[in-house]
């Protein structure tokens, strides 16, 4: 059923634009279809773990549609990134701690509208995300067997299998001229990243608290239409 989602997804925001501009066929609807690349900075708000922020790379495609006349246009993104993150751990016996680096592959797909501010040169985007990831990945194997901090038994190694599917929202502006455009994002996770660490059979020790974190995002992108 997860894998459905966004098919799902594609279908209600094609459904959406059809029928939104299906009768206004005496005015020009404008399409285009731009390249973007980016950075992020990426983090999991959590009470759990101790984390920092940590920068990435992202890049994908955007089709926009334009109708002149509305104070809005609406936009289909397809996302690819690669986010990293930095978790608190020691080794064992060793009361020194250490942000050990964690790497997470993400595809976004979206739906924003953008609200023209000052006609289409600056807009207010806002939208739902569907989002696939893949799971923690330690960049550096060498820092398995590092005991997570706030843990006396948890390994680094234990918390890589976080959950893959999730829901988020996006906020931001974009602004530019003619094919060329800056944008700049907040996304924020709405469901529970790392709810599949309670489906784990995981030595805790006597930290017995649920696993639950939300995902935060800074995205900057700079966009062409070609």
């Amino acid at each position: 059923m997860k894998k459905t989602q966004p098919y799902i997804f594609v279908a209600i925001c094609i459904t959406f634009v059809t029928m939104a501009f299906a009768q206004h066929k005496s005015y020009t609807i404008k399409n285009g279809i731009a390249l973007q690349g980016g950075i992020t900075q990426f983090n999991i708000l959590t009470d759990n773990f101790d984390t920092r922020k940590n920068t990435g790379w992202l890049g994908g495609l955007s089709a926009t549609v334009d109708i002149p006349h509305k104070w809005y246009t609406v936009s289909y993104n397809i996302l690819f990134s690669e986010n990293n993150i930095d978790i608190s751990a020691a080794a064992a016996g060793n009361s020194k701690e250490e942000f050990v680096e964690y790497k997470m592959l993400t595809t976004q797909l979206s739906f924003l509208l953008h609200a023209k501010l000052i006609r289409n040169n600056v807009t207010l985007d806002i939208g739902p995300i569907l989002q696939y990831n893949g799971d923690l990945e330690l960049k550096d194997d060498s820092k398995e067997g590092l005991l997570i901090s706030n843990y006396d038994t948890l390994l680094t190694e234990d918390i890589t299998d976080i959950t893959n599917f999730n829901v988020n929202g996006a906020i931001g502006l974009s602004a530019g001229f003619g094919s060329f455009k800056l944008r700049g994002q907040f996304i924020y996770g709405f469901t529970n990243i790392l709810g599949n660490l309670n489906n784990e059979d995981l030595n805790v020790g006597n930290n017995n608290d649920a696993f639950k974190g939300n995902q935060s995002m800074l995205v900057f992108t700079a966009m062409f239409t070609l």
